[in-house]
């Protein structure tokens, strides 16, 4: 019996180190690419471009920095970003909310179907949305404009998918009482519904914010002036033909990433948590 214990002890052991182990390589492996654009964008371009390639710069030289403000508007190209990532945020966070809501608690003909019809769009690669969504933009004299890039992010099935699945961990006897008391849906909606699924509101406000702070195909379609371009765009054109400036580019790439990084480990906790709950019911 205790050669058993024993030898059960030591394959826990085993395992948690083996897990550990993976752990580890996966971190590795997700941070190294990180680390070397830092050290990149601190090396001069003849380093950059050196074989066999160094890992350390031979003296930290930090004009790329200044560099990337001479060579690109890249100050209102971040405006222009941070302008298009938070309108796509709000409205998501507003008409996914009220279409979830509508799934989750609204009885009315035909909505399992259409919320079916919702997911298929899930199933539908957005490059293949990109022709019909430019002739709109060009129809509508939109193209070189904020507008242009703001308009078909403003509402997403996903969005509306993962607000549903929470909406319906939520009691039915809440919305009852409220009911009873003589507050209507839209008062429900707001006062008692939206409180309860902050965690879920965090963590499509992070998803979305990423998706429209690293957004490039499409402002690449319907924009060409640099005044109107996001960040995202505006560093492709630091991409020579025949010659790349490494250090600039990867240090124009480290302030575009900053701002995300800060807004992901401020809402860390809810954002994990929202993608947890989301699907425990449904």
């Amino acid at each position: 019996m205790r050669d058993q214990r024993r030898g059960s002890a030591r394959g826990t052991r085993a395992g948690t180190v083996a897990t550990h182990a993976v752990l580890a390589a996966g971190v590795v492996v997700m941070v190294f690419p990180f680390l070397w654009q830092v050290l990149t964008a601190f090396k001069t371009q003849a380093e950059a471009i050196a074989v066999p390639v160094s890992l350390l710069p031979a003296q930290w030289r930090p004009e790329a920095f200044a560099e990337v403000f001479e060579v690109l508007p890249f100050a209102e190209q971040l405006g222009n970003t941070a302008i298009v990532a938070l309108v796509r945020t709000l409205g998501q966070l507003v008409m996914c909310s009220l279409a979830a809501y509508a799934f989750a608690r609204l009885e009315f003909p035909g909505r399992n179907l259409l919320f079916a019809l919702f997911l298929s769009v899930l199933m539908v690669p957005s490059q293949l949305l990109i022709l019909p969504q430019y002739e709109i933009m060009v129809s509508l004299g939109l193209l070189n404009s904020l507008t242009a890039l703001v308009l078909p992010g403003l509402f997403s099935a996903f969005g509306t998918f993962l607000l549903r699945q929470f909406f319906l961990t939520i009691p039915r006897e809440l919305e009852e009482a409220a009911l009873l008391d003589g507050a209507g849906r839209l008062r429900i909606y707001w006062s008692i519904m939206l409180p309860l699924v902050r965690p879920a509101l965090a963590a499509l406000a992070v998803i979305t914010l990423m998706q429209a702070w690293n957004d490039l195909l499409w402002p690449l379609v319907v924009n060409t002036d640099p005044a109107v371009m996001p960040i995202s765009a505006g560093l492709t054109t630091l991409q020579g033909q025949f010659l790349t400036n490494y250090p600039v580019l990867m240090a124009g790439s480290l302030l575009a990433s900053l701002p995300m990084l800060v807004v992901y480990l401020l809402l860390q906790r809810h954002f994990v948590q929202g993608i947890a709950l989301s699907g425990t019911k449904g």
